[in-house]
């Protein structure tokens, strides 16, 4: 058997830093991180927000990133090439590879939904419905095993059809433009939103800090939100930050690469509620978080803004760019590690993970009308919340402490080895010594921890 890892790099750092931007950037972006800052004092939660990025989230994509570099392997291979004989690093792998699986499980089915929307509204579908008929679309939508069916399957068919190409030629040409288009898109959207008018008083509810609201049962919900979002935007723990630095060179320290990914990821975020919240504040419509937001909420937006059938299918367009940047990259790590244990070529490896992912994201898709009975987290839950929570609130934050472990465990790779790989190249220096040894190795666990009791608290 051949790893066919170390065969392939990026053509560009460019293509590197867009690629593994596109990753991180999908729909927690535009659905998730508005709502909560509006919910947990604006201003003040992006300003935690970013502390714990700082604090959390990039040494845990640099540690990541480290990792794939230096073993020039997928999460499949990298361990092993890594950690000392005798070791045990390497029984993560299986879950790390479930972990992209089940996350593309109930990826895909969203995704589609969001390409037939960009469909629906550019085809004026939503134009004269009141809010019952848009919330009734989005109804009929899910109940339809078929329409959910068809177009997961179109996305699944789309990443994998990209992913045939080859990193260069596929994978990072298109993602690219996917990036660019992603970005264009978004600054005019979001100047169409500041030039409405409650854009004023949409802006100030998302951005103006409002410590006199926070008390002392709020800060630790804040806090611990901030914490999360901080964790759970960059992709980290499942090997797909990880599978990017093994295709690229050795010309920059990745500590540097892996600010440059967190500032676009959270660019992002930020401007897509510049995009939300003035445009649901103009026209008196509450933001609410999840499929609402997307699926109900916006529509309702673009039938009241002067040219929405417009904006809404450049929306649509974006949220469709954003999902498929993220599904590209992950199933790029699934045909990386799909190759480096089978050992089959390119093109076969990405048929087989059509049919099997296809296969795969069925109870999802089917979750919401054939199998809607079964409610696996309680009333009402679905297929769909149970794939995330496990995703969510293991797999990841399982996979984080894992990585920040290797790396600074004498039985593993050893901080040394993390340091001389991290710091290779010019850039940004990650900080040495027992201070950042002791902060890697032992408080970024306890932080992650946190998270993790969090998430089975709620």
């Amino acid at each position: 058997m051949t790893n066919q890892t170390n065969e392939e790099k990026f053509s560009s750092r460019l293509g590197f830093i867009l690629t593994s931007a596109g990753c991180a950037i999908g729909l927690g972006n535009v659905w998730r991180f508005p709502y909560i800052t509006g919910k947990y004092g604006g201003g003040l939660f992006v300003a935690i927000y970013i502390l714990f990025l700082l604090i959390l989230g990039i040494p845990i994509v640099t540690a990541e990133l480290s990792v794939g570099r230096a073993s020039r392997k997928s999460v499949m291979r990298s361990f092993d090439v890594l950690e000392p004989e005798g070791t045990k690093w390497h029984a993560y792998k299986w879950i790390a590879m479930a972990g992209n699986y089940l996350l593309m499980m109930y990826y895909t089915t969203i995704a589609g939904w969001i390409l037939l929307y960009f469909f629906k509204t550019a085809r004026g579908d939503f134009v004269g419905l009141k809010s019952a008929g848009v919330a009734q679309a989005f109804g009929a939508t899910t109940a339809s095993p078929v329409v959910s069916v068809v177009f997961m399957a179109v996305i699944v068919a789309l990443g994998f059809g990209i992913c045939a190409g080859g990193l260069q030629g596929g994978v990072e040409r298109i993602t690219k433009g996917i990036m660019v288009a992603l970005f264009v898109l978004m600054v005019l959207l979001a100047v169409n939103s500041l030039r409405l008018p409650g854009a004023k008083a949409g802006m100030a509810f998302y951005l103006k800090p409002t410590p006199g609201e926070l008390t002392l049962h709020t800060l630790p919900e804040t806090i611990y939100a901030a914490m999360g979002q901080s964790l759970f935007t960059l992709g980290v723990g499942i090997g797909s930050m990880g599978i990017f630095g093994a295709y690229i060179g050795k010309e920059k320290r990745l500590f540097g690469e892996g600010v440059t990914i967190a500032a676009l990821d959270t660019v992002i975020a930020i401007l897509a509620g510049v995009v939300i919240f003035p445009a649901c504040f103009s026209y008196g419509v509450k933001p609410t978080s999840g499929p609402p937001l997307i699926f109900i909420t916006l529509p309702n937006v673009f039938n009241h803004m002067p040219n929405g059938r417009f904006w809404g299918a450049l929306f649509f367009l974006f949220m469709t760019f954003a999902a498929l940047s993220t599904v590209i990259a992950v199933f790029q790590n699934i045909i990386a590690n799909f190759r480096d244990v089978t050992g089959l070529p390119l093109k076969k490896s990405c048929a087989v993970n059509a049919v099997l992912l296809i296969v795969l994201s069925l109870p999802c898709a089917l979750g919401f009308n054939v199998l809607s009975f079964v409610q696996p987290l309680g009333a009402g839950s679905t297929i769909l919340d149970l794939e995330d929570f496990l995703v969510s609130s293991n797999i990841v934050p399982v996979g984080s402490i894992i990585y920040v472990l290797f790396i600074t465990a004498r039985a593993g790779w050893g901080f040394d080895g993390f340091l001389s790989e991290v710091n290779t190249g010019t850039g940004l220096r990650f900080p040495g010594g027992r201070a950042s040894r002791f902060y890697m190795g032992v408080v970024l666990p306890v932080l992650i921890a946190v998270i993790m009791i969090g998430g089975y608290l709620g």
